[in-house]
């Protein structure tokens, strides 16, 4: 049994996410309040204690590791030519709009979705379209217009889509059958699909979610995939993700501009950890997944019984919530500001993921139980509040 109740203190740690008034509970950037699998530390302290830090590549028991960890967790297995490591999910994106679209060109997008894509996007020259997601507001499910899709993938100037499975912020996992309309179309229109991986091994319940990689071998000849043990093992800061490509001549494009990007070189304890995190530590997620499962379904019944002006969306992955507050608001980032100013509860306005996230927040429960407690608590008193100044 690991632990995952422990409260550990992370002020003045120079954590992002912690940096934040004393008052201040901070539910928003997608890292954990979990201690790293020892696996894992152990592996880091017995690199340090070596004591030489030389440049490093990756090899064999590296990819090694990547592959065997999809094999076992995900029942999928790519070939160890297709994978390349490079210092993160977000710059492989950036590297790979750059290097494989024009500027001028459109990237589409899912919206609402992980608003670092924008920036990945228009920061590079390009243009941001969205295909929207459908939401019920009934069933507070999401679905993907297929028609509007194709509509925007024929577009002359789309070359690219940035696809999120399991989707954040709505913790969807999407079904094979939809991955393979998805990349039919993109390969109908000529369009490279990137598909960020970043959250896949964080399905808590339900169906298990598909590597893009592991399609029919003629639907995988225009794909990028990013994977990272990053979200997973609660790592961001190694800074090491892995990209899969089956197609030789894509690959070398995309490796070609990591390189000249220079985002192929690993830090001291990117290959130590990756290698332990896919090796060492599989019980540790096991058991983060039945935790995040808990904390879930603590929030959802906590919010039907004591907030009945908000609606959980229903989700199966991430740790990750989404928080429909149409009831309340159409301008979710006034009501973040102020529960945040009221109670300390520091959320994620949804304004920023685009498409209808102005009716939503986003709260990260990757906590002990009796933090997301707390801030359930807040949540309920900043919505309070709220109410009675509208």
């Amino acid at each position: 049994m690991y632990d995952f109740t422990s409260i550990i203190p992370r002020r003045n740690t120079d954590s992002v996410k912690w940096d934040v008034k004393p008052n201040e509970l901070p539910m928003w950037v997608a890292d954990m309040d979990f201690k790293v699998a020892p696996e894992i530390l152990d592996a880091m302290r017995k690199k340090v204690d070596f004591g030489i830090f030389g440049y490093e590549e990756p090899h064999d028991d590296y990819f090694d590791a990547v592959a065997s960890w999809y094999t076992k967790e995900h029942h999928a297995t790519p070939k160890k030519d297709w994978l390349f490591l490079s210092t993160g999910v977000v710059p492989t994106i950036s590297s790979s709009v750059r290097r494989v679209t024009n500027v001028g060109d459109n990237v589409l997008v899912q919206a609402p979705v992980y608003n670092i894509f924008y920036n990945s996007i228009v920061n590079n020259g390009r243009h941001v379209l969205s295909s929207d997601l459908v939401y019920d507001a009934t069933t507070h499910q999401y679905h993907i217009d297929f028609d509007d899709l194709e509509t925007k993938l024929a577009e002359p100037l789309t070359t690219m889509m940035i696809l999120c499975n399991p989707h954040n912020p709505i913790g969807k996992v999407w079904t094979k059958d939809e991955l393979i309309k998805i990349n039919q179309l993109c390969i109908k229109h000529s369009v490279t699909l990137l598909s960020d991986e970043i959250h896949g091994d964080l399905v808590f319940k339900g169906t298990d979610y598909t590597p893009m990689f592991s399609l029919p071998e003629n639907l995988i000849q225009n794909i990028i995939v990013c994977v990272s043990p990053s979200k997973t093992f609660n790592v961001t800061a190694l800074h090491a993700a892995t990209v899969i490509i089956p197609n030789e001549a894509l690959r070398n494009k995309v490796n070609r501009g990591i390189n000249t990007d220079e985002l192929g070189e690993p830090n001291l304890l990117a290959i130590p950890g990756t290698i332990a995190a896919y090796t060492k530590a599989g019980r540790w997620v096991h058991e983060l997944r039945e935790q995040i499962r808990t904390n879930y379904e603590t929030v959802t019944s906590f919010c039907e019984s004591n907030i009945p002006d908000v609606t959980v969306v229903p989700s199966t992955a991430t740790y990750l919530v989404w928080i429909d507050v149409s009831k309340l608001t159409s301008d979710s980032a006034q009501l973040e500001s102020f529960i945040r100013q009221e109670t300390g509860l520091y959320v994620s306005a949804g304004t920023v993921y685009g498409g209808n996230g102005n009716l939503f927040l986003r709260m990260n429960i990757a906590s002990p139980t009796s933090m997301v407690a707390d801030g359930l608590q807040r949540l309920k008193n900043g919505v309070a509040q709220f109410k009675q100044v509208k």
